[in-house]
């Protein structure tokens, strides 16, 4: 029997469709701590000055948010290392990172079937674009 695993990602959380057999479906959502905003109660919004470099907050920001979004993307594929098949859909740039990464991870070689744009979606349209991709 067939793990058929559908997961909907963006930058602040994923939602996962698990389809086994003829049994209901699974619905698991990981929430992300990702950072959306640039400039932080604790930072000041000038940067810092050391001789003629300028240290900028955005760029610290960036790179946190990178690495907080390598995170994310590792523990969602935490979760569906057991699926057979994945689709992955989402709006933005969420989908196009977790693409690249399974591509990387020889645990999921040709696991990955799809990879579509989607805006934002109800639980239940999420399952029901995961349910029309494995019975089409």
């Amino acid at each position: 029997m067939k793990r058929q695993t559908g997961i909907w990602i963006d930058t602040s959380k994923a939602i996962i469709v698990t389809l086994e057999g003829n049994k209901d479906e699974k619905i698991s959502e990981i929430d992300s701590d990702v950072e959306n905003r640039v400039y932080h109660d604790k930072e000041g919004d000038k940067g810092t000055f050391s001789g003629v470099h300028h240290g900028n907050n955005e760029t610290k920001f960036e790179n946190r948010k990178k690495e907080q979004m390598d995170f994310f993307i590792k523990e969602v594929l935490a979760y569906v290392k057991g699926a057979d098949e994945l689709f992955v859909f989402g709006p933005a740039e969420a989908k196009i990172r977790l693409e690249q990464k399974i591509q990387d991870e020889k645990l999921f070689a040709n696991k990955l079937k799809a990879v579509e744009t989607a805006d934002k979606m109800t639980v239940n349209e999420i399952v029901a674009k995961v349910k029309k991709f494995y019975i089409s």
